[in-house]
This record gives C-alpha cells, sequence and structure tokens, in this order.
C-alpha cells in the first residue's frame, strides 16, 4: 500500500505522506517512510571505502558505522510511505485476556509508532474502550516531567473506588498508561524514574511505544528493582534480548524474525499463546507441588526429631537413643522418598482444564495461599501433637512388659 508520491514541491509530499502515515497507523498497519538520494560517482566511491572500512573494524565498528551511515543518510527526497499489516498470531487476544484474568499485569514495549501500538492494542484486546487512557508525549525534559506529574495526580484521583468521574459506590476505572520512547529518554535512570513508576505500578495496562532495546531492558530493571515481584518478558526479535535477558524468567518466540530470542531465552515456544498453558497450568501446578512439599519435608523430619526428643526426657538427656542409626539414616533415604517423589512429579490439585477455564486460580500464588506463616505454624503444631501420640501410645502400652529398646524404638519407626 503505497502513498504520498506527488509531484511538487516537497513541502506537499511530506504533508501528503504525514496524512497516509496517520491512516496507515490507525488501521494498525506498520509503516515505512521512503526517501531516496542521487550520489555521484565520487560520492559512491567515498562512502563504499569509508563503510568497508568501518564494517572490517575490530574496535567501534558500531560507532563506526552510524557514523558512515548519518555522513550518507542525509538530504534526502522522500518518495512516500508504505503501511503493510502484521498480522496477530491466533489466539493473542485470548490469552492477554486470561492474564489479566489471572492477575498478571501486561505491559506492552514495542518498536511501533504510538497510532499503530494502540490499535494493535485495542485488537490484542490490552486495551478497551472502558479504560482512561494517560498518554506521556514529551519533546523536552521539563515537558516530561510536568507530565509525569500530571499523570501521577490524574492516576491517584483515577485510581480510587468511587471518584467523582466514576460515581460513589462504583468500582474504580481501569487506566491505561501510554507513553513513547522520547518520553522515555528523560526517564530513564534519572530522578523521574520514581514518578513513572508510580503512575505505571497504579495502572492497569502500560503501553510503551517507540522504545530501542535498550529501553526495554530499562523498564524491565525499573520494575525489578523497586518491587519483589517476578518479572516475564517474551519477544521474537534481536531488538527483545536485552529485555529477555534482563527479566527474571525470558521467553524467546520461534518464528520469521530469526532465532536471536530463543537463544537467549530461559523457555523458547512456537507461539505467544503456548503462554497460557505455561503460566497457569504449569506455573500453577510447579506452586503447588513447591509449596506442598516444603511443608511435607518439614512435617516429616520435625515429626521424627521430635519422636527422639521425648524419647531424651526419659533418659536423663543422655546419649542413648532407641532407634538404630540405619533407621535414622534409611528414614529420609528410603522409608519416606517415594511420598516425596510421587507428589514432587505427579501431584495436580486441578485438572488442566480447569485451571484454562478459570485463570482466576492463579491467583492463590499472588495470594500466599498455599504456604504462609500460618500454614507453617499449623505444620508445627500438627508436628508436635503427632509425634507425642507415636512416642506416648507405644509406652504407656508396653511400659512394664519385659520388650527392650531397641524393640520400642523399631515400632516407633514404623509409627513414623
Amino acid at each position: 500500500m503505497l502513498g504520498g508520491i506527488q509531484k511538487g514541491i516537497d513541502l506537499d509530499i511530506i504533508c501528503a505522506t504525514e496524512t497516509n502515515l496517520r491512516a496507515y497507523s490507525s488501521l494498525g498497519l506498520r509503516t515505512l517512510v521512503i526517501g531516496i538520494r542521487d550520489l555521484t560517482r565520487n560520492e559512491f566511491e567515498e562512502w563504499q571505502s569509508a563503510y568497508e572500512n568501518a564494517s572490517t573494524a575490530l574496535i567501534g565498528r558500531g560507532r563506526f558505522l552510524r557514523a558512515v551511515a548519518s555522513h550518507v543518510e542525509r538530504d534526502l527526497r522522500i518518495l512516500g510511505a508504505s503501511g503493510i499489516e502484521d498480522k496477530l498470531q491466533n489466539g493473542v487476544p485470548e490469552a492477554i485476556e486470561s492474564m489479566r484474568q489471572a492477575g498478571i499485569k501486561v505491559w506492552v514495549l514495542t518498536g511501533d509508532k504510538q497510532e499503530t501500538a494502540i490499535s494493535i492494542g485495542f485488537s490484542c484486546k490490552l486495551l478497551t474502550s472502558e479504560m482512561t487512557q494517560i498518554v506521556i508525549n514529551s519533546k523536552s525534559r521539563e515537558s516530561c516531567k510536568k507530565s509525569l506529574q500530571d499523570a501521577v495526580a490524574m492516576s491517584s484521583k483515577l485510581a480510587a473506588p468511587g471518584n467523582a468521574l466514576t460515581g460513589a459506590g462504583s468500582a474504580r476505572s481501569p487506566l491505561a498508561l501510554i507513553i513513547d520512547g522520547t518520553s522515555l529518554v528523560y526517564v530513564l535512570e534519572t530522578a523521574l524514574e520514581e514518578e513513572l513508576f508510580k503512575v505505571a505500578t497504579v495502572c492497569d495496562v502500560v503501553l510503551c511505544c517507540r522504545v530501542a532495546p535498550l529501553q526495554k531492558a530499562g523498564i524491565v530493571a525499573l520494575i525489578k528493582n523497586r518491587t519483589d515481584d517476578m518479572t516475564l518478558a517474551i519477544g521474537d526479535g534481536a531488538n527483545d534480548v536485552s529485555m529477555i535477558q534482563m527479566a527474571d524468567v525470558g521467553i524467546g518466540l520461534s518464528g520469521q524474525e530469526g532465532r536471536q530470542a530463543v537463544m537467549a531465552s530461559d523457555f523458547a515456544m512456537g507461539q505467544f499463546r503456548f503462554l497460557v498453558p505455561l503460566l497457569l497450568v504449569h506455573g500453577h501446578w510447579n506452586y503447588q507441588r513447591m509449596a506442598y512439599m516444603i511443608l511435607y519435608n518439614f512435617y516429616r523430619n520435625a515429626v521424627f526429631v521430635f519422636v527422639l526428643f521425648w524419647y531424651v526426657l526419659y533418659t536423663a538427656y543422655t546419649l542413648t537413643t532407641a532407634i538404630t542409626e540405619w533407621s535414622s539414616v534409611l528414614y529420609s533415604v528410603v522409608y519416606t522418598a517415594l511420598p516425596t517423589i510421587i507428589v514432587g512429579v505427579l501431584d495436580k490439585d486441578l485438572s488442566r482444564k480447569t485451571l484454562i477455564k478459570y485463570p482466576q486460580l492463579y491467583m492463590a500464588g499472588q495470594r500466599d495461599e498455599r504456604y504462609n506463616l500460618k500454614l507453617f505454624i499449623l505444620t508445627v503444631m500438627d508436628t508436635v501433637w503427632q509425634s507425642a501420640a507415636i512416642f506416648f501410645i507405644p509406652y504407656v502400652a508396653y511400659r512394664h512388659s519385659t520388650i527392650d529398646g531397641s524393640s520400642l524404638g523399631d515400632l516407633w519407626t514404623l509409627a513414623v
């Protein structure tokens, strides 16, 4: 789709091209501006020689290549603009919606124009018509600072439930922050980072457009350095490598953008929609298994130790023990190993179908429902009374019999 090629002065072509760019961007198309410059033979030979020297430089190759490019890419005559459709993969809108229902905050960092990014945001259900958009487009440090201050005040007002705009008693208005790469230049690694963090954490969705690869990594670091939340980055191109490496979990998509993202990632997958079973299914199962296994391993060892503790009270704190050394060694290695392996590998509290159907179940991990101080205390109390029952019932039953201490120790081991 080509537009903007007109005969006449450059101003007319520029105006027509800008009109076409806005039209293409509003349709969600990826735009490209095309320009041309005629070179004389001497200019071409000079550029070719400089390019060959820069491309073979051992130190500072990138800097030399940028200098050569900036020298030749000037005084261009604009031809027009093109727009191509960058179609979303199947299942992307549904995957983003499921992650948002699961309580996962989704941030999109893209190099597209703002209009294109917003259009894609609506098509993938990242943005909705009910959301209040906070847009930050600044060309200077002062204007960026003022925009952030206004955004902080606006987000604080809109985030409160029952505010003047949404009405008393109503739910708070969902917020979306949209910021461009030029504004991020004045924000990242400056005192304005804290202001951006305040706005971004209040918003339900963050959309960063026209961002450079290093800015993507800077935004991930902004969250990592200020919260204890786990960050996950997913990308499909070489410009996403820095972001993937900065995040706690990096996922690379293998597609037509090459394999640089895959090589730099922790996990690789073919399509974005596979992120849903990875997080909502395997992530939930893994959290449930890990939480259960921590409590279970503490429980099984504490019961065994408390039995020895009760025995010590009746032996005047001597070093004698009724449980043999072999039983103590084999207790964790053999006697209780099978439940640990089976639970740690195969345990599933809910089916895959249920976890996919109800993404809200993923929030159990965010609320620490399976491993917290209350459960830990209850487990300790459980081990105390169980160990007391295991020790004192056989002790009282065989107290006046002729059974020796070793046999009674075997009985305690079996009871445990």
